[in-house]
């Protein structure tokens, strides 16, 4: 573990947690537990820290009451002491017993987060529109409320300081319960406010669907793990000028660009949110209405850093997430991106070799991107029929099936019904054929 350079405020202490037999904790998506902290110091230094050591533990079960066991917390103390770190980051969630009990250990003098609130923490910090502080400040807060024990400073600083949401911290200092009390239903009403305002949002995003399926633009979302270079390949293919950082979760807010196919059509692609592995279900949750923009779109492109060591990891945990938005039926381009980085070996990368239908390509100098367009438009192609039809009047829910998911090419009214004639997904042209059937019987 390297310490990172810089003179932030924050010193870090990560703390690990191995599993140790049959442990049951670990999930699917475990990584080793040396890479995952790794990434845990990647993302402290995100979040303005410098990482001055780690500890770690293993365990068969996680410590009902502190996570890594009291003579372990204790000892971490004396490290964490050593080092003069004042944050202490454990690289996975903590109830909050886990939170509580070791806060009792480590004393006031030291922060304690885990995973989820650090990137609470950096998400907070890059967040650049309403849409995106709204759904921070919902994140943060869904994740809070079970843990009000005492003062949550570096959560009040988030949604205050740097997410623009609440005004001040509703942390608990006061002596007892009738305050917990006061500070729940507090941040009850807030969430609830944070909901309808987001419900807004989520309106206001479907009309833009419908404006776009309207105009005939097929929609394409950029997925991958954060820092695989989705922001860098959207700039190349539209010119746009997505920030584009080394860091992870460089951009939080998506971005849609208009870009030009090899055949003259034209589609938009999206620059969504990076994934990662263990990401927050709340974060999942709060940014419903911007991740909507993967469950709607017609095709994914699935952006693998094959530089990365953890590459096929990675990708495990981008999968896991699209399985979580139910996504996973999505046709979908896998993109291997920074060719340019490779080493001159005979070896082939291990990437390579598990996605061997997968377009190569170098996002930096445009290496491949030609290749990559023609499958798009290939894909958007094949998966879509052409038909003409007489909708009834009665049957005003094709209609708007249409306008949802088809590109319309000419529509009007007539004595019997909405002509319509355009190109509608495959699966669904079915609806549309019988629809025509029963206009030409009456």
């Amino acid at each position: 573990m390297t310490e990172l350079t810089g003179s932030p405020q924050e010193r870090a202490f990560l703390i690990g947690v191995e599993p140790k037999g049959p442990a049951s904790f670990a999930g699917d998506e475990y990584w080793p537990v040396r890479e995952s902290l790794a990434e845990l110091e990647r993302l402290a230094h995100t979040a303005g820290m410098i990482v001055v050591g780690y500890e770690v533990q293993q365990l068969v079960h996680p410590h009902p009451a502190t996570f890594i066991g009291p003579g372990k917390a204790r000892g971490v103390k004396a490290r964490v002491k050593e080092t003069a770190a004042n944050v202490v980051l454990f690289d996975d969630e903590l109830s909050p017993r886990h939170q509580r009990e070791l806060e009792e250990i480590f004393g006031d003098e030291v922060k304690l987060l885990d995973r989820t609130a650090l990137i609470l923490d950096i998400f907070a910090q890059h967040a650049n529109t309403r849409e995106g502080t709204l759904q921070v400040e919902l994140a943060q807060y869904e994740y809070r409320l079970p843990r009000l024990t005492r003062a949550w400073t570096h959560l009040a600083r988030q949604a205050g300081g740097r997410a623009g949401g609440a005004q001040g911290s509703v942390g608990v200092r006061g002596p007892g319960e009738a305050q917990l009390e006061t500070d729940r239903r507090m941040i009850r009403r807030r969430i609830t406010h944070l909901k309808q305002e987001l419900e807004k949002v989520r309106a206001h995003r479907k009309r833009h669907r419908m404006r776009r399926r309207r105009a005939g633009m097929p929609t394409v979302a950029l997925v991958g793990y954060t820092n695989a270079g989705k922001s860098t390949l959207l700039n190349a293919l539209a010119g746009a000028d997505v920030l584009v950082a080394d860091q992870l979760f460089a951009t939080l807010d998506p971005t849609t660009r208009r870009v030009e196919l090899p055949g003259g059509g034209t589609t938009l692609f999206t620059d969504t949110v990076g994934f990662i592995q263990k990401l927050p279900t709340q974060l999942v949750a709060a940014f419903h209405a911007t991740l909507e923009e993967v469950t709607e779109a017609d095709l994914l492109v699935h952006v693998m850093d094959i530089t990365h060591p953890q590459v096929m990891r990675q990708a495990e945990a981008v999968r896991g997430t699209l399985e979580r938005l139910n996504a996973t039926h999505k046709p979908k381009i896998d993109v291997l991106n920074k060719i340019d980085l490779l080493p001159a070996s005979e070896e082939v990368p291990i990437a390579k070799r598990e996605f061997p239908e997968a377009v190569e390509i170098s996002a930096l100098t445009g290496e491949g991107l030609g290749r990559l367009l023609r499958q798009v438009e290939e894909i958007l192609e094949a998966q879509m029929a052409q038909i003409d039809v007489l909708i009834p009047y009665d049957q005003g829910e094709l209609v708007d099936l249409f306008h949802r998911r088809g590109l319309i090419e000419k529509e009007e009214h007539t004595e019997y019904g909405t002509h319509i004639s355009g190109l509608i997904p495959r699966e669904l042209a079915g609806h549309f054929r019988e629809a025509k059937r029963l206009a030409q019987k009456s």
